[in-house]
């Protein structure tokens, strides 16, 4: 009798608080009527949250993963191969500037609605399109050999596995990769990326195939092994140019456009974060932020993945000379095992495939602010003809340099030197955009990322003028 009393006081106190909680609105107060001590909602918000997070993923992860191409792959297996785990400490230097830069070009898009491109010749209404003409010329040059660089990696990693002829599978790959853009929807190309992306994890498998000695590596992370030799340093300004490249604020700041456009109540424009309601806006940051800092920590984990496996692996036997990702994998299979050699490869080809329509697409979109033209994998060709034309350009001439027969690799130090040469005044124009208080408002930089940026902008002007003089 009593128990019945009691569940019949337990069922009125429930029905009291659901009463209440109509009458408050359910809605607001994160807590279901059905569920009065909010367990199963925490539990479904955490879903939800992991869910939008993943969600989010994407201009970030992209850019992370594009930075580590083939021939920043071959940086890091000849930091490993040639210095040991001496240089592994840069990997935790690099990473808040990266992260650091990539948010200030992201965050300049969410603020505006507007790419890089534009901004530049907001922020500089006279002297704007010579000085973007004039880098752009530079970075059009460089990206084209890129491509047919990544294009030459893919198809000799193909090769290595046995699949037929290296030529072939480079003009397959760019073809196959040109078709995708022209024909894909944005949301397709926007998931082929990702996919991509995911390539490469093999990194990862591959550190522990290798069995390194961790407590050297977690000594040689942690405690910085600098040395003064000439050899090491030009390795180490290596590793800095091929971690911080120009093109890649243009590609992050027009791939978080592209997101905006498919916001549903945009229409075709991209919704800026002050044209959102201001619940969604601080999460729309929030998560935007995450993206960033995520895809800049995986791209530095892949970084110290590799120093760390060719170091203890190829780096002992001094007597190996690697020059390319290819070479890289081939000497690896001797010391770590088929596997491992064959998940090396697979990780270069996957993320070339990936960096070839970043490389190209950021010169596409860039040029096309420089001309007023429209662009945008969100648009069909007819809407941004000259867009997709200058993606075909850059992709095409890639391909057909890298079955030319031309010496790729000097051509690769030449660009290495040319990037290194107008990164700097990039990450300068950047800086002065993001400041501005007239184009970002309230979202202009605070005091951390003004000092990682120019702390950035000072280290690569110091790396360029180093690679001058070097080469």
């Amino acid at each position: 009798m009593k128990e019945t009393t009691s569940k019949e006081s337990k069922n009125k106190n429930y029905s009291w608080i659901k009463r209440y909680l109509r009458a408050m609105g359910a809605e607001f107060t994160g807590v279901s009527v059905e569920d009065p001590t909010g367990a199963k909602t925490a539990e479904k918000e955490k879903s939800s949250w992991i869910k939008r997070y993943l969600r989010a993923m994407g201009p970030g992860l992209v850019t992370g993963a594009a930075d580590d191409d083939p021939s920043g792959i071959a940086t890091y297996s000849q930091a490993g191969a040639g210095f040991g785990l001496s240089l592994l400490w840069t990997t935790l230097i690099t990473f808040p500037l990266m992260a650091a830069v990539q948010e200030i070009s992201d965050r300049t898009a969410l603020a505006t609605g507007k790419s890089l491109g534009k901004l530049i010749l907001e922020r500089f209404p006279k002297r704007g399109k010579p000085i973007l003409a004039i880098l752009l010329l530079g970075m059009g040059i460089t990206n084209v050999v890129s491509v047919a660089g990544d294009l030459g990696a893919a198809g000799s990693g193909m090769s290595m596995l046995g699949l037929g002829p290296s030529w072939i599978w480079a003009a397959a790959g760019g073809i196959g990769i040109l078709l995708v853009l022209l024909l894909g929807s944005f949301p397709l190309v926007a998931k082929v990326f990702k996919l991509l992306a995911m390539s490469l994890l093999s990194y990862l498998v591959v550190l522990f195939l290798s069995k390194p000695n961790w407590i050297e590596v977690f000594n040689n992370t942690f405690v910085p092994n600098v040395s003064l030799n000439p050899q090491y340093i030009s390795m180490l300004v290596a590793v800095l140019g091929t971690t911080i490249s120009g093109y890649l604020f243009f590609w992050q700041s027009g791939h978080r456009i592209e997101e905006l456009r498919q916001e549903p109540t945009g229409g075709p424009k991209a919704v800026s974060l002050d044209e959102l309601p201001k619940a969604k806006k601080k999460v729309k940051q929030t998560f935007a932020r995450l993206d960033v800092i995520s895809g800049m920590a995986f791209s530095n984990l892949v970084m110290f993945a590799i120093i760390a496996s060719t170091a203890d692996t190829i780096g002992r036997h001094k007597s190996v000379n690697i020059q390319t990702a290819t070479q890289a994998a081939q000497a690896l299979r001797p010391f770590a095992g088929q596997f491992a050699s064959v998940l090396f490869a697979l990780g270069f080809i996957g993320t070339a495939m990936l960096a070839i329509p970043v490389l190209a697409g950021s010169v596409a979109l860039a040029s096309s602010d420089l001309l007023e033209k429209s662009w945008g994998f969100s648009k069909k060709v007819k809407e941004a003809p000259v867009f997709y034309g200058l993606v075909a350009l850059g992709t095409l001439g890639g391909t057909f340099l890298s079955i030319s027969g031309f010496a790729l690799m000097k051509l690769l130090v030449l660009v290495a030197t040319i990037n290194g040469l107008i990164d700097p005044p990039f990450l300068i124009i950047l800086m002065l955009v993001s400041n501005s208080q007239t184009i970002m408002g309230d979202q202009k930089n605070g005091r951390i990322a003004n000092y990682l940026g120019w702390i950035t902008t000072i280290l690569m002007t110091g790396a360029a003028i180093t690679l001058l003089v070097t080469s």
